[in-house]
């Protein structure tokens, strides 16, 4: 039923060859997230596996700016264990209620179907809490118990008791750390409950380094030469630092590239060669067309000052 996974093979990383982390056997379990090419960053992935490993009776609370690759992150290491995946993304009129299960109508007959949370605890599977912070903190204090190991109980199914699989982790992605939003980009994030946040550990994600993007971009985007690929990357990490903004005041940008968004661009630039200026085209179909006026004119005239000659004559 498990496997133990090397480390270095399994992620394509530099480590002992006898280090490993155990993982299910069965790859075919339909929950199992779809395996994509993927460079992993040594500190996050340490970080996961060490609670996927042994949780210590917390959670994994996985913050970072949007487009960080927060759900990625975890997603791809669930592909490589074979760890079935239940998620859920959260919002304002999510209820606990909606993760334990509700009756529907299954052939004719009203039948409970449970819901991501009881699935995972009763299955052993990863469940991922994304974009918790929207969730009303009242409604998580019902994680609470389940986050110390004690057992789900749910009500409306006649007070059905379902003890936690030894295999059920609970992670949960956030813009914010729970402390709620500072900068006013995140709409709708809440002050999480200081009692539940304390059942979970933290990790911090933030862009990827400029040399694991120009990776991505090779590889996925060959076309592009590396010239351009690098400074692609560096407009992107300007883009990044005015929408995170700094210690001294809040970020000046409402958007911002994540390494989707930059391989949109990417790839965008190679399917539109043949405008005037494909670079540009590229941008404003890639990110730019969603910011407000003066932001777009703003990202232009970085990109303009970055590419120099290459921004007209790409």
């Amino acid at each position: 039923m498990y496997q133990a996974f090397s480390i270095a093979e399994t992620f394509g990383i530099q480590a002992p060859a006898k280090l490993t982390v155990e993982g299910f056997s069965d790859g075919n379990h339909p929950k199992i997230p779809v395996k994509r090419d993927y460079l992993f960053r040594r500190e996050p992935l340490r970080d996961v596996l060490a609670f996927l490993s042994q949780t210590h009776g917390d959670g994994l609370y996985v913050t970072g700016p949007t487009g960080s690759g927060k759900t990625s992150l975890v997603t791809q290491i669930a592909a490589r264990l074979n760890w079935p995946v239940d998620a859920v993304t959260c919002h304002g009129r999510l209820e606990l209620n909606d993760l334990l299960g509700q009756f529907t109508l299954v052939n004719g007959n009203l039948q409970f179907v449970h819901g991501p949370l009881a699935q995972a605890v009763r299955d052993g599977h990863l469940l991922i809490v994304n974009e918790i912070d929207l969730m009303d903190p009242s409604e998580l204090a019902g994680l609470n118990d389940v986050l110390e190991g004690q057992p789900l109980v749910i009500p409306q199914n006649g007070g059905e008791v379902i003890r936690p699989h030894p295999k059920f982790r609970l992670i949960a992605t956030g813009n914010s750390a729970g402390g709620g939003d500072q900068s006013g980009v995140y709409q709708g994030v809440l002050r999480q409950n200081l009692a539940f946040l304390d059942r979970f550990r933290l990790i911090e994600i933030g862009y990827p380094e400029p040399e694991l993007e120009d990776a991505v971009l090779a590889k996925t985007v060959p076309a592009i030469p590396a010239v351009i690929r690098d400074k692609m990357i560096h407009v992107a990490n300007e883009v990044r630092k005015l929408f995170v903004g700094s210690e001294e005041g809040p970020g000046m940008l409402s958007v911002t590239m994540s390494t989707r968004g930059l391989i949109r661009w990417a790839s965008l630039t190679v399917a539109f060669k043949g405008a005037p200026n494909a670079l540009e085209y590229a941008l404003d179909r890639a990110l730019t067309l969603r910011a407000e006026p003066e932001q777009r004119l703003a990202i232009h005239r970085i990109a303009a000052d970055v590419f120099g000659d290459d921004w007209r004559s790409t």
